[in-house]
């Protein structure tokens, strides 16, 4: 080998070292970052060369051989065929099949009757408002760190919680707090408001805001220099230590067919780490598939499921997910909501979907309603004049009916009223003050119908509970009842030491209605 192509190898090597450190690419052929990589080296390669060997006559033989550059244009080509092999246009049913859509979902089965007292309603940017209030208390750390925005929504101790980091307060708060790390993280109850920061025996030094071996990415890709990663997570485990959940992609092709196959969970303090398929992540762990490829999946399973030619022509049974999501907290887990319309993008839904982030689990539930986003201007509508926003809509379970909650905020964030829509008719919205609370609320949205009764008016007759759900509003236990004929009723019972109500299916009960209704409002008892 001659010295000087000797010398260009090594000055490539030593390029290509200080470029992995920077750009970080997995040594994986199904990741993009890899070929642009791998083409700037070749790039540097040839540049190098031509500056050390510069000769006319072997420019103009280049000129005519042209090998090197159809070695480019062979990879090139190679990676184009192979896409277009796993286009949709080729395998639609593989993009319909990478989420298993269970559609027998029962709502009133399935999704429990809200109970008031564990409802997350702050969404993360109230709860980021929140997070930044409590470092404002304490100045001595605002000027070493900041909060990230993070805010990652999970199941702690059986409440809702969000959780995010502090950060390194740029590169020379770094180095002046690098021995000790960053000491604490913040929570943010979701349901009543109150946050704390957590503070560490231990500071966290791996971080996406810490430099060198030390940055998160950084220690990622040196302990698993093949891995394509996606977006990282911030949580905890049950006795409070913190933790990144990093998943791992796989693809088909280069970059096509996104899905996940496992996760990284990295000890921030320490900075070890443990990789495992999906099947054995830890149950504490809540987000594993990030939102956007729930999104993305659920789009192609309605879209393709009926071949690549009938999502572009005729669209039979071709639907969408609509625009936005939520969350929902269900069995200690996360899942994430968002409604299902048709391709038309007409102003309704067909139903919804709910995706568990840890396993994938994803049933629909055919609940025909408003879109949320209709949801919403009818709530601001209510109250056009205060130029309030709307967050997006949380699905509950309300009198055995979905019903859309909404809070409208003023320009600071903070939460001015709640807004109950009723799912099914967006035209029936009620909106209270927020300050009268979320349970006066929804008994103002249900009504009060303790009016006075002309008892001479009331019906009475003999039922046998079929089945029964219940929802505490104000200190009331509100039963939602179903006879064995299939009538649905609806009863409310003052709970005290005196009267503590004990209804169970089989029951019979003799009671006193006054009109048949969809619900029939129960008077008395017998």
């Amino acid at each position: 080998m001659k010295k000087k192509t000797l010398i260009n190898i090594v000055l490539t090597v030593i390029a290509g070292a200080i470029l992995y450190y920077f750009m970080l690419p997995p040594l994986n052929l199904q990741s993009m970052l890899f070929y642009v990589y791998a083409a700037m080296l070749i790039a540097f390669y040839t540049i190098i060369y031509f500056a050390t060997s510069f000769d006319p006559r072997q420019l103009q033989q280049m000129k005519f051989t042209g090998k090197k550059p159809m070695i480019l244009v062979v990879i090139v080509l190679a990676i184009v065929v192979l896409n277009i092999f796993y286009s949709p246009l080729i395998n639609a049913s593989m993009y319909s099949k990478r989420i298993a859509v269970r559609e027998d979902g029962n709502f009133t089965a399935d999704i429990s009757a809200v109970d008031f007292n564990s409802l997350p309603l702050l969404d993360k940017d109230s709860s980021s408002k929140l997070g930044d209030r409590v470092m404002g208390q304490m100045p001595e750390l605002v000027s070493q760190f900041y909060v990230s925005d993070l805010y990652t929504q999970i199941n702690y101790k059986n409440r809702v919680v969000r959780v995010t980091p502090l950060e390194y307060n740029g590169f020379f708060k770094y180095f002046s707090n690098r021995n000790d790390g960053v000491m604490g993280y913040i929570t943010v109850d979701s349901v009543d408001g109150s946050s704390n920061l957590v503070k560490l025996e231990k500071g966290m030094k791996i971080l996406p805001s810490a430099m060198f071996n030390e940055n998160l990415y950084r220690q990622l890709r040196f302990q698993y220099p093949t891995f394509i990663f996606g977006e990282e997570s911030f949580e905890v485990d049950e006795t409070g230590k913190p933790f990144w959940i990093v998943p791992v992609l796989k693809y088909k092709g280069v970059e096509l067919l996104e899905d996940v196959k496992g996760a990284v969970i990295l000890d921030p303090v320490t900075g070890e780490s443990q990789y495992y398929n999906v099947a054995d992540v830890p149950t504490w762990v809540d987000h594993i598939y990030p939102a956007s490829l729930l999104i993305e999946q659920s789009d192609d399973w309605g879209r393709y499921r009926n071949g690549f030619i009938n999502s572009i022509i005729g669209q039979k049974n071709v639907v969408k997910t609509t625009d936005g999501y939520n969350y929902i907290a269900k069995d200690d887990d996360i899942y994430l909501y968002t409604g299902i319309t048709s391709a038309t993008e007409d102003a309704a839904n067909i139903g919804f979907i709910l995706s568990n982030m840890r396993t994938k689990e994803t049933i629909f539930y055919p609940v025909p309603g408003a879109q949320e986003m209709s949801a919403m201007e009818s709530a601001k509508g209510q109250v056009q004049q205060m130029n309030y926003t709307a967050s997006f809509p949380l699905l509950i379970n309300l009198n055995d009916k979905p019903t859309y909650l909404i809070s409208l905020k003023d320009n600071a964030g903070l939460v001015k009223m709640y807004a109950f829509v009723d799912v099914t008719d967006y035209q029936k919205v009620v909106v209270t003050d927020a300050s009268e609370g979320i349970e006066a609320a929804a008994q103002n949205y249900i009504g009060d119908k303790e009016a006075i009764i002309d008892q001479e008016s009331v019906k009475f007759k003999d039922i046998t509970i079929g089945s029964i759900t219940d929802s505490m509003i104000n200190g009331d236990s509100y039963y939602y009842i179903k006879d064995t004929d299939g009538n649905k009723y609806r009863i409310k019972i003052s709970v005290d030491e005196k009267n503590i109500p004990f209804l169970q299916t089989g029951d019979t009960l003799t009671i006193g209605y006054l009109l048949e209704e969809d619900v029939t409002e129960i008077i008395q008892l017998k």
